[in-house]
């Protein structure tokens, strides 16, 4: 349950959804040890973190098709940035 609202908030943003998903679920502590790193994620590169966190599988961690989710999340990142500094221009 707490993984479909997450993924429906990650249509408005993917801070606002890694926020909800970190405070309301399980899932960003499952797959980061620390609070450091997913805190930078959300500051930095806020769709890789997000893919990284629901591509993530306990025991396992990310395999095969995940990292094709995360890669995803990672080329949503640079094009964020990419098209902020288009604009720019």
């Amino acid at each position: 349950m707490g993984c479909c609202i997450a993924a429906a908030m990650a249509a408005i943003g993917p801070r606002v959804a890694l926020v909800l998903a970190w405070l309301f679920t399980n899932v960003v502590d499952r797959a980061f040890t620390g609070r450091l790193l997913p805190f930078l994620g959300l500051l930095l590169l806020p769709w890789t973190t997000l893919a990284y966190v629901f591509a993530y599988a306990p025991v396992v961690g990310v395999r095969g098709i995940g990292w094709l989710v995360v890669l995803i999340g990672l080329l949503l990142d640079a094009s964020s940035y990419g098209s902020g500094a288009h604009s720019r221009r």
